[in-house]
């Protein structure tokens, strides 16, 4: 299993792949400009809203400055990490540094996770005893935070979303923009009604946005850190899909996962009836994976089965002892399920 080289003769065995590229409609550069363009005008509004905060003695908006702090941090992480995933594989790195944009997701999730934490706890003890805070100040405040939040996601909209870097920047700036609309109804509350713990609820709400967001970003990333297939893909049913085209006999040690997001690759044992077509089969297989499940990355070891098997014994659907199975002469230890073609053994 571990050898990748052509050979031919009685049992042929064939790596291939298509030649993959992962473009998209925008490209690198515009991404870190749009990206450089939010940062700009983040950093310079949280500066004027920390001071506001202090004054107005209002959670909320420190809140929501902090909550800014981490959104300039995960851009500047998202830039940083787009410049390392564009380095060409090299060494060691056979994938270059792609997963450089993973870590920076994962980075953006875990800060998420741990200020709501924080904010959290501040926002049930001003619940218990709420200070003075200044309503028109607050309301004044936050509503030019929601212009600002609303032309920053408009320029993160415009990055490449589809990369879970840019998504996690993108997510950031999202849930602060959601934090200036509960911070700027609390200011209204207080200046209305003196009610001031509206405050501290205004802040709960962010902190909850901020779970949100940070949980979904640590899942994804971590899915792919764990190797999982892309989400939406079943391997078990693609195996039945692979394992259901002509001349096949039996799919085993099938593997999906993510080099990065948008980039899936997949690997697998591909075993040929005696007589057929292995060349034919690979690129059969590889267009149906590139058509209808958009991975372009893969690589097939395919195999004819063993010339001394009957052609009754290729095909036989049912189980069998381990001696007579069509891997026993391939595969000592296959890693996962075994697709073949009827009642298939998972």
């Amino acid at each position: 299993m571990t050898e990748h080289a052509h050979r031919h003769g009685n049992g042929h065995q064939h790596t291939g792949g298509h030649s993959h590229g992962h473009s998209h409609g925008v490209s690198p550069d515009a991404d870190r400009r749009w990206l450089r363009a939010a940062l700009v005008l983040l950093t310079a509004y949280m500066v004027v809203e920390v001071g506001i905060g202090v004054l107005a003695r209002s959670l909320a908006l420190i809140s929501d400055a902090a909550h800014m702090l981490t959104d300039a941090v995960s851009i500047i992480l998202a830039l940083i990490a787009m410049r390392l995933a564009a380095r060409p594989a090299r060494g060691g790195f056979t994938y270059g540094l792609k997963r450089a944009e993973i870590l920076s997701a994962q980075a953006n999730g875990i800060t998420l996770l741990l200020l709501s934490a924080w904010l959290g706890y501040e926002a049930v003890r001003r619940l218990i005893a709420p200070p003075e805070v200044t309503g028109g100040l607050v309301f004044v405040t936050a509503l030019s935070g929601i212009v600002v939040n609303l032309v920053c996601t408009w320029l993160l909209s415009r990055a490449n979303r589809s990369s879970l870097n840019v998504e996690g920047a993108y997510q950031h700036i999202l849930t602060d923009l959601f934090g200036f609309v509960a911070t700027a109804v609390s200011g209204l509350i207080v200046l209305t009604t003196g009610f001031q713990r509206a405050d501290a609820i205004a802040s709960l709400i962010v902190v909850a946005l901020m779970l949100k967001a940070g949980t979904g970003l640590v899942r994804e990333s971590g899915r792919i850190f764990m190797e999982a297939a892309p989400a939406g893909v079943d391997p078990d049913a693609l195996g039945d899909h692979l394992v259901a085209e002509d001349q096949v006999v039996e799919i085993h040690d099938l593997h999906i996962w993510q080099i990065t997001s948008g980039q899936p690759a997949l690997s697998a044992h591909i075993l040929v009836a005696p007589g057929g077509d292995c060349h034919k089969v690979r690129r059969r297989l590889q267009e149906l994976l590139s058509t209808q499940y958009g991975i372009t990355h893969a690589t097939l070891q395919v195999d004819h089965l063993g010339e001394e098997s009957t052609a009754p014994d290729v095909l036989t659907l049912g189980p069998r002892p381990a001696a007579e199975s069509p891997t026993a002469d391939h595969c000592e230890d296959t890693h996962g399920p075994v697709h073949r073609p009827g009642p298939h053994l998972h």
